[in-house]
């Protein structure tokens, strides 16, 4: 029963960070755009997310057991009644697909950036690979981000520990002294914990009355927060300590590992694009249960739907999409988080 209860705690932490891990974070895309151009501020930034997602992940647990919700979709209703919810709904419908489109995109730029491919191929491969696993519902969401997020872990610390140990001079007044490129740190972090926690949602909220449980799901909310923390501190780190070089790469992290030889390189290559797979999975996932909740479309047919509309989004680009829509859709995420604390207040 115990060791029964540890496995889904840690389940749950899995499910959590692999959702919030995509293609922009596990790239050093994502961390580059909200965090590292506000210099040494940015831990400042993502220590206060660490709370954000403690806090409104447990709001979202108890909303979604009380009231029975198998959706984001029925969340925003319940949260956010009218028009202004209607809107966040479509909004946050078209920005996981969009979401998908960006994992698309991101899985081609790493193949093309690495091995020169065509970005067709690590599209295709992506579509291929992700419908197998949609398929097996949320068995198979639980299945690889159980193996996924430790690899990735394992992955970053171990590029961690050679690049600390081989470089010199690195210290808390070298950190310091990193240039900003941007000011308004605290809006970039409000907006960036605002956009993770919608974008959660999608799983959380039906894993929440799935599993019923609220100190599993509480503890594996808590793990999962410090896990995600503590990788965000080590990859914003070592992108600081490449500024500006990172700017030019679509894959940051990818230009950071090339010092460390092929072995880790394809080590690093094959653990984004895992990461970029999970959040692809969870993104399609999240729209497909609501398509069938709300139009009558059954999971499978909503899924091969959302893949067709992704695929040509996907050619725009992967920076590109990245700059344009993370920005526009954390603002409705954060006016929804504001909505989600009102309402739990009232509904006490």
């Amino acid at each position: 029963m115990f060791k029964r209860k540890l496995t889904l705690i840690f389940q749950i932490s899995a499910v959590f960070i692999g959702t919030i891990v995509g293609a922009g974070l596990a790239s050093g895309q994502e961390m580059t755009q909200f965090f590292t151009t506000y210099g040494y501020k940015s831990f400042i930034g993502l220590s206060i997310c660490f709370f954000i997602y403690i806090f409104m992940g447990s709001i979202i647990i108890d909303i979604s057991i009380k009231h029975k919700l198998n959706s984001y979709n029925s969340l925003i209703s319940l949260v956010s009644p009218g028009f202004l919810g209607k809107t966040i709904d479509l909004l946050t419908g078209l920005f996981l697909i969009s979401g998908s489109a960006i994992i698309l995109a991101g899985s081609g730029a790493l193949l093309n950036q690495y091995f020169g491919i065509s970005r067709w191929i690590g599209t295709i491969l992506m579509v291929i690979f992700s419908l197998f696993v949609l398929f097996r519902n949320t068995k198979g969401l639980i299945t690889i981000n159980s193996f996924i997020v430790p690899s990735l872990m394992i992955v970053i610390i171990t590029i961690f520990i050679l690049y600390m140990a081989l470089s010199k001079d690195v210290s808390l007044s070298y950190i310091k002294d990193i240039p900003n490129y941007k000011n308004h740190w605290l809006v970039s972090t409000l907006i960036y914990g605002g956009f993770n926690l919608l974008c959660c949602s999608g799983v959380l909220v039906p894993l929440s009355t799935e599993i019923g449980d609220k100190k599993s799901l509480k503890s594996g909310l808590v793990i999962g927060s410090l896990g995600l923390t503590i990788l965000s501190f080590i990859i914003n780190l070592l992108l600081l300590l490449n500024v500006p070089n990172i700017f030019k790469f679509e894959i940051p992290l990818l230009f950071i590992a090339n010092r460390f030889g092929r072995v880790i390189q394809i080590m690093l290559l094959c653990i984004i694009w895992l990461e970029m797979f999970s959040t692809e999975v969870s993104d399609i996932y999240s729209v497909g249960k609501t398509m069938e909740q709300s139009l009558g479309i059954s999971y499978k047919k909503s899924v091969f739907i959302i893949m067709l509309i992704a695929i040509p989004i996907s050619q725009l680009g992967f920076v590109k999409l990245i700059s344009v829509l993370y920005p526009s859709f954390a603002v409705i995420s954060f006016i929804f988080m504001i909505q989600c604390i009102v309402f739990y207040i009232k509904d006490k």
